[in-house]
């Protein structure tokens, strides 16, 4: 199966994305392909995290376990089965920049598609060294699950 993801990134309407990847993708290979995706520098720490529903993160998936899992461990298909339909790419944990990944809904596998895929896009890609809105708060409070 293939899960379908839509990418847009906060306070920014003009921003939008739609993704494609099988359910058996991990958080790394889905990192490096935003990464390329977005001509992101490969030397840069990222993380995923998972939010609940009212936005507030609940786990945090880097290239090493932080708790929950690294991000070559974790599937999508995981984070389905758990209830976990929005994840945040962090791409400037220094400012807390982020791309929000909101589940949108299950496809058929498409022969000879290569996924992870971007299926539409609006708007130009963030600059991960410019920062064009305020700053998140990366000292967030974690929700307890």
């Amino acid at each position: 199966m293939i899960h379908q993801y839509k990418a847009s990134l906060p306070g920014t309407k003009a921003f939008v994305r739609i993704y494609q990847a099988k359910a058996s993708t991990t958080l790394y290979a889905l990192h490096l392909f935003l990464q390329n995706d977005f001509s992101f520098a490969p030397d840069q720490q990222v993380i995923f995290r998972s939010v609940n529903n009212a936005g507030k993160p609940v786990h945090e998936y880097g290239l090493f376990d932080m708790g929950h899992g690294s991000m070559d461990q974790v599937r999508l298909e995981s984070l389905h089965q758990k209830g976990i339909l929005t994840i945040h790419y962090v791409f400037d944990i220094f400012k807390g920049r982020y791309l929000i990944l909101q589940f949108e809904e299950m496809a058929e596998e498409i022969p000879r598609k290569i996924y992870p895929r971007t299926v539409m896009e609006q708007g130009g890609d963030p600059d991960q060294f410019r920062e064009e809105r305020l700053p998140i708060d990366v000292n967030e409070e974690f929700d307890s699950e």
